[in-house]
């Protein structure tokens, strides 16, 4: 999937030109070869279409977030929709009034996302009950969780709000590389840690106060200029009980156990879309679009498809026995999750799919650059 780097304040002018030439090499490397002919639909795997709807059109990735049964879905022009997952039916809908900068997160009661004017807006049943006023832009959904709101920002802050008055609880400021990717990194709750992506470091954080409880490198800076050294974490992230896998952008993939703090294994990986997983393999595309799947005890490399290479994938989604990925045309690919070989696909509108699958109520959720929800069942 293509990514955005966006300069912080910190960046001198200087950086200019050589943020041009990284954006250009990010956006025509893959999308410059020829995406792989697919063959016919295998057809192993039976799967409908269970429901869709529309929203705005999605200019960023992990629009979607899932509590329960309820789907919240962000559009980038300011509107904020929940779903039955299991039905489609539009339970409420709010405008923010303004363009959204990154997802929207929710805790089934609460959504939270944060605008391009660097607001955080909190909504109830779609009513507006709070907005702050950020320091910095936001790419990465606002975490909901125990009463309160947690907001990784792109100078590389986090913060803690109060969930029902919006009164600021704590800041976390860890200054890191002068740019940071304009994409969704990571932030996210495992047991009484709160887990963030810093600067190619997971980092364990107190919930109520923001001390820090441990940091785990899952990429370490290279290269002579700060283009070559940028290696942010990014979303989403594979949990299986204190073990975290993530991926550094360009660089690694790595798992950490989040209970100790301690690197498990780190492995070169050149990528710049999430990961997925189960108990034994961690799942994640490359650049070029070779699907990976590698061991979760040691990270050593289970198989590799070059089925999809070059058709621009989102992150991964495993759903019983199959890998799921969507790609810039639409389609949305059903792997085995056993050696990556073709078990079936399904078409959506036609745009890009911008965010990885989720999961809710037995059905597989997919958003399209369109704003098309397409949610698919198996039967």
């Amino acid at each position: 999937m293509k990514s955005d780097i966006l300069l912080t304040a910190a960046t001198k002018v200087a950086f200019a030109s050589l943020l041009l030439a990284s954006l250009i090499s990010c956006s025509s490397g893959p999308e410059k070869m020829k995406p792989a002919e697919l063959a016919p639909n295998a057809g192993l795997l039976g799967v409908r279409l269970a429901w869709s709807s529309k929203v705005g059109p999605i200019d960023f990735g992990l629009a979607v977030k899932v509590s329960g049964n309820t789907v919240a879905v962000a559009s980038s022009d300011g509107t904020v929709t929940a779903f039955d997952a299991g039905t489609g039916t539009a339970q409420w809908r709010a405008q923010v009034g303004g363009p959204i900068a990154a997802g929207v997160g929710s805790d089934g009661k609460l959504a939270a996302v944060v605008t391009r004017a660097n607001e955080l807006v909190v909504l109830e049943a779609g009513r507006e009950i709070w907005r702050q006023k950020m320091s910095a832009q936001g790419f990465t959904a606002p975490l909901v969780a125990g009463g309160r709101i947690f907001v990784l920002a792109a100078d590389r802050s986090v913060s803690a709000f109060d969930a029902q008055s919006g009164r600021k609880l704590w800041n976390q400021l860890r200054p890191g590389e002068s740019l940071v990717l304009r994409q969704a990194g990571v932030l996210l709750a495992v047991g009484d840690t709160l887990v963030a992506g810093l600067s190619g470091r997971l980092v364990g954080l107190d919930p109520s106060t923001g001390a820090v409880r441990w940091e785990a490198p899952v990429a370490s800076p290279r290269g002579t200029n700060d283009i070559e050294r940028l290696v942010d974490l990014v979303g989403p992230v594979s949990r299986d009980g204190d073990t975290v896998c993530a991926r550094a952008f360009q660089a690694a993939v790595a798992c950490v156990n989040a209970a100790r703090g301690n690197l498990l294994w780190s492995k070169p990986a050149l990528g710049a879309a999430g990961v997925a997983g189960d108990d034994k393999h961690v799942f994640g595309v490359e650049s070029d679009g070779q699907i990976m799947a590698w061991s979760r005890s040691d990270g050593e490399r289970a198989w590799a498809s070059e089925l999809l290479r070059y058709r621009d994938l989102s992150a991964p989604l495993v759903v019983g026995s199959s890998v799921v990925v969507g790609d810039a045309t639409g389609l949305v690919h059903w792997l085995s999750r056993a050696d990556g070989t073709a078990l079936t696909r399904m078409a959506t509108d036609g745009s890009a799919i911008v965010s990885a699958p989720v999961l809710a109520a037995g059905v597989l959720i997919v958003v399209t650059r369109s704003g098309g929800i397409f949610a698919f069942k198996p039967e």
